[in-house]
């Protein structure tokens, strides 16, 4: 396993991290034991950063994961969670107030088993007023921190352009941006510089773009328009059609830019997350590539709206 420096908070951190939100049975029902195991397989092979939100199952992957990790000592992980959206995937509600804030991290610590987590963020600030985010929220997961909580704190959200105008009127020390560093979105490089130049931690989430670049397709409730979805059927099929894996093929894509730290990538099976490891260690078929973005390219950066309609 190779580890990137995380930015500015020092840390140094596997560039593959373990996504939880499988752990909430968010794309399909999951044995317990199983995902428990699955969190264990990815820690003995050298992963160190587990990123989690109470949002996932309804808190459900919380709480899987802090069985997965009563056993494992503190210092052998970094822990990210966050605040902000609450429920499931069918029944979202969001609460970005200072007091529910400080409610949220108090039972995250209490499911995780964890006094502290070394990342706390803001999840999916689309779906918040920035006022809000920036003069109330953000400032809450200061006095977390503060009180020794919580490391650093950060942001996450789908559309870049919110995460600039965030940071460019509040300092945070970390950002996870999702679905825009994979195969078919890039979007996320045009934020780079950026990023580069505050030293912010970036986090890579969902290179497999929430399973739209995989052979068993996304999940119903996936909000990607319905000629994304087609162009990545048609890349998964010409891949099998020649022996190959777009999942493989999209994981080797995100983890192998210089400037990108960690990119996480989520599941509830021991095997997988083995699978994805070694995935990762072989060379990228550089022919295979270029004829899958040439599939995806008429739907290149092609997204959805996400948020409230001023955010969009």
């Amino acid at each position: 396993m190779r580890y990137h420096l995380l930015g500015k908070t020092g840390l140094k951190v596997s560039r593959l991290a373990f996504g939880g939100s499988s752990l909430g049975s968010v794309f399909k029902d999951i044995d317990e034991p199983t995902g428990i195991r699955a969190v264990h397989a990815a820690l003995d092979h050298g992963i160190n950063l587990i990123d989690t939100a109470p949002f996932y199952g309804d808190t459900r992957a919380e709480s899987v994961l802090g069985q997965a990790l009563r056993e494992i000592p503190r210092e052998n992980y970094y822990l990210a969670t966050k605040v902000g959206r609450y429920g499931s995937v069918s029944a979202s509600y969001f609460d970005f107030s200072a007091a529910r804030v400080a409610a949220s991290v108090d039972e995250s610590l209490q499911r995780l088993g964890v006094e502290t987590v070394d990342f706390l963020q803001v999840h999916d600030i689309e779906f918040g007023r920035l006022e809000q985010i920036i003069h109330e929220t953000i400032p809450a997961l200061r006095q977390v921190q503060a009180a020794g909580k919580a490391r650093f704190i950060g942001i996450t959200g789908l559309p870049i352009k919110l995460l600039r105008q965030v940071m460019d009127q509040v300092e945070v020390d970390q950002i996870q941006s999702y679905c825009h560093y994979c195969l078919n979105d890039t979007a996320l490089l045009d934020l780079l510089p950026y990023l580069q130049e505050k030293d912010v931690a970036i986090f890579n989430a969902a290179p497999l773009a929430m399973r739209l670049l995989t052979e068993e397709g996304p999940p119903g409730w996936h909000p990607a328009p319905p000629e994304l979805k087609a162009k990545c059927a048609e890349a998964a099929r010409f891949c099998r059609a020649r022996g190959a894996d777009l999942a493989k093929l999209a994981l080797q894509f995100s983890v192998a830019h210089p400037t990108i730290p960690t990119t996480i990538v989520g599941t509830a099976e021991p095997e997988r997350i083995v699978n994805y490891l070694r995935d990762i260690e072989e060379p990228l078929d550089e022919e295979l590539l270029r004829a899958v973005q040439n599939i995806l390219a008429p739907v290149h950066n092609l997204t959805w709206p996400a948020g409230l309609p001023e955010n969009h």
